[in-house]
């Protein structure tokens, strides 16, 4: 009786990739199987002990089990800036340039419904994290998709050819792109960025009279002397862009579901009016609890995050190196992009992961999933111990000589 009737803007939205891989996952645990997941950006470790404890002090008083602010308390609004003055010598106005969200993927997708107009265009470069280009499909907006290329020794982004790709954008697309998406350290790909390139951006952003939305939710976790630049810290930034971040990663904090967005006041005022609309904020002991974690507890993600990841990264390498599979070595996020194995690269990213899965018992993300130019690569998170990624090498390679014996037995 009621098939004729149509969802339209969920039929814009495609089967999401990701899911084969974790229903092939379930089932071969179900079945018992020992399944080395390195497929999703889930930290392994807890939030540090102290912001646990103010969460459960907090929690403990009657007064804060009511509705919070929408926009968050003003005491995380201020850490929130402090840690901008702090980490990049930007100064923010906590009342009109910050906004606190549930994560920063909440308030990615609330701000986009806030300000993207019907038929609005952006660019989001691809491989793209997929919220990053359907947030604006589901805000009836089109995507103008434009690939991300970087150098595969370094993973530096190569700025002359985004330059000219980002140029072509802006003046093939119509109507003329509203909005620019960057995402660095980037995910998935881990390519990275200078300050000189935000400078250009913001320039040219100026020029063309576009909007960017800058996300930097790994900006913490880098390695070997890199440090991510914030786009604010270029002069007039704040006139063309806003920035995300998170505490889901480098404070071990996903499942609290704290993150915030801050930089131009017209922007982040849209993001925190649609937001008193939708929702009374997060809850207030988590509220406080983050404010301590910011104000007081970076220095544990130098002390602790940081040296995880890195062995773990440096582990990967080595192990799956041996393994027969040779993968790049990023300087910032908690991921890996890994080409595929040569002798397996015409498989296609997804029967590669399902493969993997199958036949070694390592979960990973296929590249597909995260835009056309991702086939070539799959996804790998650090988020499994030293030795679990030693046994996963030891299962690929059983695994890479056996698709080896295959092919050389088919001629």
């Amino acid at each position: 009786m009621f098939d004729e009737i149509q969802f339209d803007k969920i039929n814009r939205l495609p089967k999401y990739v990701f899911a084969v891989v974790n229903e092939l996952k379930m089932a071969e645990r179900r079945a018992g199987a020992d399944v080395i997941d390195f497929s999703m950006g889930n930290p392994d470790g807890p939030a540090f002990k102290p912001v646990i404890e103010k969460l459960v002090e907090t929690a403990r008083k009657p007064h804060t089990h009511g509705y919070s602010a929408s926009k968050g308390i003003y005491k995380l609004r201020l850490a929130i800036t402090n840690w901008y003055l702090r980490k990049y010598n930007v100064v923010l106005d906590p009342d009109s340039e910050a906004v606190a969200t549930m994560g920063s993927k909440e308030g990615y997708v609330h701000l986009v419904q806030a300000i993207t107009n019907p038929g609005d265009v952006a660019i989001v470069p691809d491989p793209t994290y997929p919220i990053h280009s359907y947030a604006f499909v589901l805000a009836g907006g089109n995507v103008e998709k434009m690939k991300l290329n970087f150098d595969e020794s370094n993973f530096k982004v190569n700025e002359e050819k985004f330059f000219s790709d980002l140029e072509h954008a802006l003046r093939n697309s119509v109507p003329k792109p509203k909005y620019l998406v960057v995402n660095f350290p980037h995910n998935p790909t881990t390519a990275t960025v200078g300050l000189d390139f935000y400078e250009k951006l913001v320039e040219i952003a100026k020029k063309e009279r576009f909007y960017i939305i800058s996300d930097i939710a790994y900006a913490d976790i880098t390695y070997d002397g890199y440090k991510t630049p914030s786009i604010l810290q270029v002069d007039g930034a704040k006139d063309v862009a806003v920035e995300s971040f998170t505490l889901s990663k480098s404070y071990n904090m996903a499942g609290w579901r704290v993150g915030f967005i801050v930089g131009n006041p017209k922007l982040v005022g849209a993001l925190q009016k649609i937001k008193s609309w939708l929702d009374y904020g997060m809850f207030t002991p988590i509220q406080v609890a983050s404010t301590v974690a910011l104000d007081e507890y970076g220095d544990l993600v130098e002390e602790i995050v940081i040296p995880k990841y890195q062995k773990r990264r440096d582990v990967l390498i080595e192990s799956f190196a041996n393994a027969g599979w040779e993968v790049g070595k990023p300087n910032a996020s908690m991921f890996i992009w890994a080409k595929i194995p040569k002798i397996a690269r015409d498989m296609g990213s997804l029967e590669f992961s399902k493969e993997l899965l199958l036949k070694a018992h390592v979960a990973v993300s296929p590249g597909i999933g995260f835009g056309k130019y991702g086939d070539e690569y799959v996804r790998i998170a650090l988020i499994e111990n030293e030795k679990r990624i030693r046994q996963a090498a030891k299962n690929i390679k059983r695994y890479i000589n056996e698709l080896k014996a295959q092919k050389a037995n088919n001629g």
